[in-house]
């Protein structure tokens, strides 16, 4: 399992969207750097994840602890402009969105992986 993500917006319904990313090799890679790249977020198509480290580095990013094959559990509150990942059911965010670049909107979610990652999800809940 190399990476997913839980994100909101639909490709097929609206070519915009954002994104909460997670990259379970980089969890406990011995590269502090690569580290700190375990999950991150980005928007499509205005800010990919390339311009946001570029122009932002590190806002848009942060480490948690992940093992690729195991389970994570995980939790996204989404408020206005604001977004936390939660992650192994901890009280604090691992990260936090305080400018979520499609602004106050409403549309779908998807869950998503990269191509040629596999991946289990299970007990989805949305709620408002």
């Amino acid at each position: 399992m190399d990476s997913w993500a839980l994100r909101s917006g639909s490709h097929r319904m609206s070519p915009n969207f954002e994104c909460i990313y997670l990259r379970p090799t980089n969890g406990r890679a011995e590269d502090q750097v690569r580290r700190n790249h375990s999950t991150q977020y980005f928007s499509f198509p205005d800010f990919p994840w390339p311009r946001l480290r570029k122009e932002a580095p590190g806002k848009y990013e942060s480490y948690v602890d992940l093992v690729p094959g195991e389970w994570t559990t995980v939790k996204i509150e989404v408020r206005g402009l604001q977004s936390r990942l939660y992650a192994h059911g901890a009280e604090q965010p691992c990260l936090v969105v305080n400018d979520l670049k499609l602004g106050e909107t409403k549309g779908t979610v998807a869950l998503w992986i990269g191509p040629g990652t596999e991946a289990h999800f299970s007990n989805l809940r949305i709620s408002p």
